[in-house]
């Protein structure tokens, strides 16, 4: 099978590396440096080479913003048997994008970043393929994510997208209202540490048009709101300082993440 890897980002660059050994791949990235140094890969600089290369599948993997257009614009350079595939946390677009191309896809999303996750071992860790996509895509992507020993859970995409609001949703604006309160701490516990490792890597190394769509989700604002309910049942018990309301939230709590 020969694979076209559409942009060297993080998690671009980590299915090169992971796919070149067992499939013929060629990676195409605007920023030509970001082709430099690997290997088994044939690197790709405009749309004919794509052409000529004849991909049989297309994974995309440049950022949200960009991977509609993207893919638009290689359509005409495409064969009529070319798998198109994704890699999105969002699917914003794509359940309508994909059936108007008229081509084969593959929508997956390894539930896992390159911002906190160790690639090299990826043991324990998710990922979702969406259940309208093409039975040999797939398979393809099963049998990838298999080798790395990642929990595969097949959803439809509205299904992600509840999934997804509820998995990010949650920590993101977790993380967000922490780096809202922030101030500067001079003796920083450990606790604290993490939540500003935590707070830096998604502020830092996440993409803003990402956040904004997994924000903007019409699933968030259920999980907002729940989040919100919570914090206002904390500060009731703090205002009133009892201590058994507080046992009985705290038991909650430790059941709920049991």
């Amino acid at each position: 099978m020969k694979i076209l890897i559409l942009g060297a980002g993080k998690m671009g660059s980590w299915l090169i590396e992971s796919l070149c050994l067992d499939y013929e791949v060629a990676a195409f990235d605007n920023d030509l440096t970001r082709l430099k140094y690997f290997f088994n890969t044939l690197k790709l600089v405009s749309y004919e080479e794509i052409r000529e290369f004849n991909p049989d599948m297309v994974i995309n993997a440049v950022n949200l913003e960009r991977t509609i257009p993207v893919f638009r614009e290689l359509l005409p350079y495409l064969s009529e048997n070319c798998i198109l595939a994704d890699i999105t946390s969002v699917k914003n677009g794509l359940q309508k994008f994909y059936p108007a191309s008229g081509r084969r896809f593959v929508s997956t999303h390894p539930m896992f970043g390159p911002t906190f996750a160790n690639l090299k071992d990826l043991t324990g860790h998710s990922a979702i393929i969406i259940r309208e996509s093409d039975e040999e895509g797939k398979a393809f992507f099963r049998s990838f994510f298999e080798s790395f020993n990642l929990h595969i859970f097949e959803y439809s995409f509205v299904e992600h997208d509840e999934t997804i609001a509820y998995s990010l949703s949650i920590p993101f604006a977790s993380t967000m209202v922490f780096a809202a309160c922030m101030k500067k701490q001079e003796a920083p516990g450990t606790t604290f540490r993490k939540h500003h490792e935590i707070a830096k890597g998604l502020l830092f190394s996440e993409d803003d048009f990402l956040l904004s769509e997994i924000m903007f989700s019409p699933f968030t604002l259920e999980q907002l709101e729940k989040i919100s309910e919570q914090l206002d049942n904390l500060r009731e018990i703090v205002r009133e300082r009892d201590t058994v309301k507080m046992r009985q939230f705290l038991n909650q709590l430790r059941k709920n993440i049991h």
